[in-house]
């Protein structure tokens, strides 16, 4: 099934100051519209923090990348899609490090100071002349504009239709910042990071440590609360670039609360856009579980209630199958009073203190028919522990997609 890609959904934030950016077709994808090579350069040596794939099988990038980060010296993000670089042994990890080479040579900075990302079909070598001829040919339309952005973003996309992308202004520290985030995914998705790729970026200043920390915070609360089918990619990652070039020192104290604002806020509006974007998802799925004893419980609970296929289809159907959701927080795991569960549809009340209630079905299955987003909010009564989780429906076009991505 061909996938359509579709325009900007989303207002293109501003790049931070001393970041430029864009993508070009090198042939990776059979498609010439679409961009499968990217970097992103920073005119200053930067800090840079990164999470990973928890997935045993992961993909030569991720190590790459990990073995690097968190670190200063940074300078720029080679970025492909179309070919994952995954399962490829030791040659994979050569040619990541050659891709980083290539973009060094191209920028004319240390080979030490580039990540790498990769993204697509696992278990090809990456054709690196394509590659490189794609570095050579995207390092000569570097920009600032939103034209760059966008390709930059498009870059980096597989199945998506379209790109993900947030930011904001604000100021930290009595210096103004700017902050702009980027991601893929559709497919595949079931981060716990601790096939999405994610990349934010800053002019703020952040010691390494300070970066490391609150990008793994801000994961936790955000990308490792989304899921479109509960698999775990081999390339998972999110960058955290931050260069300074807005002025000041390392952001300390409320300087620093007032960044973890907006990296949050970035990469909530990013988790999002990936279930909104899931593939063949007619139905985004905000999971709000409460009364749990801890957040990792309100969490155990979300994911499993979000992975149900027959959640998902019934979300699909638009029909109130209350049964499907407690029977899925039953199962969870999680060792909970049943009498004391509550759970909610689009606001209504279906299912008190571990019995159902009376509710006019026709009215709430309207409700989920002609809203994109549908609201599941599960509590507990137990505790302080809660979680904000999303995901998106199971529609015949998941099926056919996946079925037909490869061949």
């Amino acid at each position: 099934m061909a996938i359509t890609e579709t325009a900007v959904k989303l207002p293109i934030p501003p790049l931070p100051k001393g970041f430029r950016m864009a993508g070009v077709h090198a042939g990776l994808k059979r498609n010439p519209t679409r961009e499968d090579v990217a970097l992103v350069v920073s005119d200053l040596p930067a800090t840079a923090a990164g999470v990973y794939t928890t997935n045993l099988v992961h993909a030569a990038p991720v190590a790459f990348d990990r073995a690097r980060t968190p670190g200063t010296g940074f300078r720029a993000i080679a970025i492909n899609s179309g070919n994952a670089n995954a399962c490829t042994g030791a040659r994979g990890l050569d040619d990541a490090r050659a891709m980083a080479a290539a973009a060094a040579s191209r920028l004319g900075v240390d080979a030490d100071g580039v990540l790498v990302l990769s993204t697509g079909i696992i278990g090809e070598f990456l054709p690196l002349a394509k590659i490189t001829a794609g570095i050579d040919a995207v390092a000569a339309r570097l920009g600032t504009d939103a034209e760059a952005a966008v390709t930059g973003a498009r870059g980096m996309l597989t199945t998506d239709t379209r790109p993900k992308l947030a930011g904001s202004r604000f100021t930290a520290g009595g210096t103004d910042c700017t902050l702009f985030g980027m991601a893929k995914g559709a497919a595949m998705i079931g981060p716990r990071l601790a096939t999405m790729l994610g990349v934010v970026l800053t002019d703020a200043a952040l010691a390494p440590a300070d970066a490391q920390r609150l990008l793994a915070a801000a994961a936790d609360l955000t990308f490792n609360c989304v899921s479109v089918d509960g698999h775990m990619s081999t390339n998972d990652t999110v960058l955290l670039i931050a260069n300074g070039a807005a002025g000041g020192a390392p952001l300390t104290g409320a300087g620093l609360d007032t960044f973890e604002r907006a990296l949050v806020e970035a990469c909530s509006a990013l988790a999002r856009e990936i279930a909104d974007d899931g593939e063949g998802a007619t139905h985004v799925l905000r999971i709000e579980v409460s009364g749990c004893r801890s957040r990792d419980d309100a969490r155990q609970i979300a994911r499993t209630i979000a992975d149900s296929p027959l959640v998902k289809t019934a979300v699909h159907g638009a029909d109130p199958n209350w049964g499907r959701i407690v029977s899925a927080a039953g199962y969870s795991g999680v060792v909970f009073d049943p009498a004391r569960l509550t759970l909610r549809l689009n606001g209504t009340l279906l299912f008190r203190d571990g019995a159902p209630v009376a509710f006019d079905g026709p009215t709430v299955s309207a409700s989920i028919r002609g809203a994109r987003e549908t609201l599941i909010e599960v509590d507990l009564q137990s505790g302080p522990g809660a979680i904000r989780f999303y995901s998106s429906d199971l529609t015949a076009d998941y099926v056919h997609l996946n079925a037909d991505y490869h061949t």
